[in-house]
């Protein structure tokens, strides 16, 4: 063999393996991100089995809010079809709608002595807002798997092997604006 395909040997070899390195790090990324959304779906339903207990409890003392339990009830709804699709998009907005209907149903609530005080309400209110806590965390998580894995895909040269191999680009899970807004007291109970 001579010196000139050893070379040629050598070069395929270091870029065959090089390939092999992003390739590697792409589905390391591409499961982070499976990963993340994962993490976020376990949260995800383990509030959707406790609102239901919640406005149970709310409907005992709040007779005259039907209003806004239904829409706490709709939404928790919306949500829950958009974690069964994986509907990332879908899922920001329903996302928006419950968290302003349990912030409107938390506020709501501050007018029935009664409610406040009972030791059900107060363990779902904390429960909740725990897993709410709990959510946001794992989002900011979520978008920064989906943030390296977008980055990655578009960076020379893995965007090649991105592209050989199909790896796409994913959704942020994002909430509107609204959603971040504090509740209209006034608005409540003017």
């Amino acid at each position: 063999m001579d010196l000139g395909s050893s070379v040629m040997l050598v070069a395929v070899v270091v870029v065959l393996g090089y390939g092999i390195v992003i390739f590697n790090g792409l589905v390391t990324l591409k499961h982070n991100v499976a990963k993340a959304w994962s993490n976020i779906d376990v949260v995800l339903k383990q509030r959707h089995d406790e609102l239901p207990k919640l406005v149970e409890i709310c409907k005992q003392y709040m007779a005259y809010e039907k209003d806004t339990l239904e829409r706490v009830i709709s939404a928790r709804r919306a949500v829950a079809a958009a974690r069964e699709s994986h509907d990332v998009a879908s899922l920001g907005s329903a996302e928006t709608q419950l968290r302003r209907g349990l912030g409107n149903l938390f506020a709501v609530a501050e007018a029935y002595p009664d409610l406040k005080a009972d030791k059900n309400f107060r363990h779902l209110q904390e429960r909740i807002s725990t897993l709410e806590d709990t959510i946001a965390d794992r989002r900011e998580f979520y978008n920064e798997s989906v943030n390296r894995n977008n980055v990655r895909i578009e960076q020379f040269p893995d965007l090649v092997i991105a592209r050989w191999f199909n790896f796409g680009a994913q959704a942020l899970l994002e909430f509107s604006e609204a959603e971040k807004a504090d509740v209209d007291l006034q608005a409540l109970f003017g």
